[in-house]
């Protein structure tokens, strides 16, 4: 049994109207999860589009949604001091009523640090931030009142690092993300985790794994056409493919087809182990789209 949440990449164009039409959307149709990005500027260099802050959009999140969880993927502790952080997610969690994800990173991109003045570290020391950040969360939430309905509050964590990212993972996380549709990758990334779970007495089990990946979808080869000439006119990587270029680049990698073919590929991927799919969501008005998600491919892999 797999379910299907929604992952925004706020930076490529999100605003308060759309923000408020995902979020009546993805909580009434009945999906699992609502993530959105945590970043300043569009990473696919059109830095004109949209982008509103995470943490205030979080905040209206609780009060636009009544049942859906919802968080950032990921917040990058090199952003925000881990105590403030931690206050934010408590805050946005008592509103709530208990529906916050917390998902911490260490920060990857250097544009957007050196764009905002932000100092942007070594690797070693951005996981140093990371590692040290996450006791202090922790010990914030019991000094804070009021604290979060659920204290702590679940912590997610991606990456495939196999020194420190993993151990980590097994140490303080409630769900592990793979932000790419691997299958390969995550049977190894899986066994490693597994690993550094039984190494300190964790049952591997006690975490939530989740895959994020894009999707196109639609009903027939014409809409499915339709769609790719959009994400094509966002993504950059795929500017000046042909709709059937576009579907053909994207299929290995993504959740590309009917709503048949994408739950077929779901339910391959839930075989593996992966409880979670976490669904790039770039078409930002395409309510149809997520109609269509729940009322064929939801029910087809749970």
């Amino acid at each position: 049994m797999a379910k299907i949440g929604i992952m925004i990449e706020g930076q490529e164009g999100l605003n308060w109207e759309r923000w408020r039409n995902i979020c009546r959307d993805t909580d009434t149709l009945g999906f699992e999860s609502l993530r959105r990005s945590d970043h300043l500027i569009s990473l696919m260099g059109a830095p004109e589009r949209d982008c509103i802050e995470c943490w205030i959009s979080l905040a209206l999140a609780a009060e636009w949604t009544k049942r859906i969880e919802f968080g950032p993927m990921v917040s990058p502790m090199t952003f925000r001091h881990p105590a403030i952080l931690a206050r934010m997610a408590a805050a946005v969690d008592v509103l709530s009523g208990g529906r916050v994800i917390l998902g911490v990173g260490a920060g990857w991109n250097e544009n957007e640090h050196r764009e905002f003045g932000i100092p942007f570290l070594t690797q070693k020391e951005r996981f140093d931030l990371l590692e040290a950040g996450i006791p202090t969360i922790r010990e914030t939430w019991n000094k804070s009142n009021p604290k979060p309905v659920r204290n702590p509050i679940p912590l997610l964590m991606g990456g495939k690092g196999q020194k420190r990212t993993l151990p980590m993972v097994a140490r303080e996380a409630a769900e592990w993300n793979v932000a790419r549709l691997d299958a390969a990758m995550y049977a190894e990334g899986r066994a490693i985790l597994e690993l550094s779970c039984r190494e300190i007495g964790r049952d591997p089990r006690s975490i939530r794994h989740s895959v994020m990946a894009s999707y196109i979808i639609g009903r027939n080869k014409s809409e499915l056409r339709e769609r790719a000439a959009q994400v094509s006119e966002i993504v950059r990587d795929l500017n000046g493919m042909s709709p059937d270029e576009v579907i053909e680049d994207r299929r290995p990698w993504w959740f590309v087809g009917t709503p048949d073919e994408i739950a077929e590929k779901m339910r391959h991927f839930a075989g593996l182990g992966v409880d979670l799919f976490m669904l790039q969501h770039f078409l930002l008005d395409d309510s149809d789209a997520l109609q269509l998600l729940a009322s064929e491919v939801i029910p087809a892999v749970a």
